[in-house]
């Protein structure tokens, strides 16, 4: 394997923000990145209650004969406050003893002082991505998310089963990559078949939470969260709001995948730039998060061994698009397909219509569902500008999208 950065942990997880290789002024920025994101998380509780605190105001300020409508809705309100309390305990237990906050080699040294300084600073997007984060660990490590994970992550497991067959190859040698891994759940999952697995993750927010759910959950569902507290509008029934999800459904530390899992943490741009190290690319939900997709692409391509298989599901959301002082391109799907090819991709599968949820709300009067893309591509063995011209010719069948995602007939 290419030399990436990596430490091992209960012979299960390895994470690093490999601090100790970066100049100074690289690794303050990283330093101060993480107080903000600790104060972020350490400000939930308040910044949450401050919300509450707001509508119970306005509630006294109502007509007495209106309050009498609405004992029920304040009683609501103090069960929401419970709620914010008990997530506030789970977020408490998954910043003691992590991974990233020791010093030294495991990650930059926070201080109470350090975090003091920013708690006046924390931006609304940080408290958007406080929440965000309670709920991701509901889609990937709770009962509760069983339908989203079967959606997205399902077609990308079934692929690469498909293409390294564990009846036919020696699947602990084969090297697979998952950019974007998140709360590492598919970078789990494709461990357990005995593949070996690189999650690689830049935000902070998951990293903190994937390390708590894979290193420190000792027994299933042991926690308790309610990621809906936060939504305040579109709820049908005073319970749907304050619905709790037990974590994790599946104990990593008693189920130990049987191939090596590890997860490094970095921009993707910045840490994969060694040529040929993966057999397999899996990403889901993932290159939209570029302010440049052609550079996800390219990279996906050069840290390919040749004949190695990358395997893309998710929308084209484009995260950067509308991002203040962020420069941003947007290609169509069809623009997509071009650059593959030009790349020198060999496209085997490609699809449209995948529908696909994301950390929704499954009682809420309003739901988002994407019509995901699903590609299947190839880097050729040799890479010729003849196989570069083959796969831009090629990308006029894929356009037809006769190519079968359950039986991945080459196209």
């Amino acid at each position: 394997m290419c030399d990436m950065p990596s430490t091992s942990l209960n012979e299960l997880h390895g994470m690093t923000s490999d601090s100790a290789m970066l100049n100074p002024e690289v690794a303050e920025e990283e330093r101060q990145n993480l107080q903000k994101i600790i104060a972020a998380l350490r400000y939930y509780r308040t910044h949450l209650l401050n919300r509450v605190n707001k509508t119970t105001n306005y509630l006294n300020s109502l007509p007495k004969r209106h309050q009498d409508m609405l004992v029920k809705y304040r009683h609501h309100l103090n069960v929401v406050r419970d709620c914010i309390d008990k997530n506030q305990m789970v977020i408490k237990k998954m910043l003691r003893d992590n991974l990233l906050l020791g010093g030294g080699n495991a990650g930059p040294e926070i201080t109470q002082k350090d975090l003091d300084g920013h708690a006046t600073k924390i931006r609304h997007q940080d408290m958007e991505h406080a929440q965000s984060t309670l709920k991701a660990i509901a889609r990937d490590w709770s009962m509760e998310g069983a339908e989203e994970r079967e959606q997205s992550y399902k077609p990308i497991i079934d692929a690469i089963e498909h293409y390294y067959n564990p009846k036919d190859l020696k699947i602990n040698e084969i090297k697979i990559l998952v950019p974007g891994s998140g709360l590492g759940r598919l970078t789990y999952e494709l461990a357990c078949r005995g593949y070996e697995c690189e999650g690689n993750e830049f935000s902070y927010f998951m990293l903190l939470a994937s390390n708590f759910v894979l290193n420190c959950c000792k027994e299933e569902n042991m926690h308790t969260l309610y990621p809906w507290v936060h939504q305040n509008v579109n709820n049908l029934h005073r319970a749907d709001q304050v619905a709790a999800v037990r974590f994790p459904d599946v104990c990593p530390d008693k189920n130990k995948p049987t191939g090596l899992l590890s997860i490094v943490a970095g921009d993707f741009l910045e840490v994969y730039k060694a040529p040929s190290c993966f057999h397999c690319v899996a990403t889901c939900f993932f290159i939209d998060c570029a302010n440049n997709v052609v550079d996800f692409i390219e990279t996906i391509y050069n840290i390919l061994m040749p004949g190695g298989i990358w395997v893309n599901l998710g929308p084209l959301l484009y995260h950067f698009s509308d991002v203040p002082n962020e420069q941003s391109i947007e290609p169509t799907y069809e623009d997509i397909l071009h650059i593959i090819s030009c790349i020198g991709f060999e496209v085997l599968t490609s699809k449209s219509g995948i529908r696909t949820k994301y950390a929704q709300n499954p009682q809420s009067m309003l739901k988002s569902e994407y019509e995901s893309l699903f590609w299947i591509c190839r880097k050729p063995l040799t890479n010729t500008i003849e196989a570069a011209v083959d796969g831009m010719q090629s990308s006029a069948e894929i356009r037809d999208e006769r190519c079968d995602i359950n039986g991945y007939n080459e196209c």
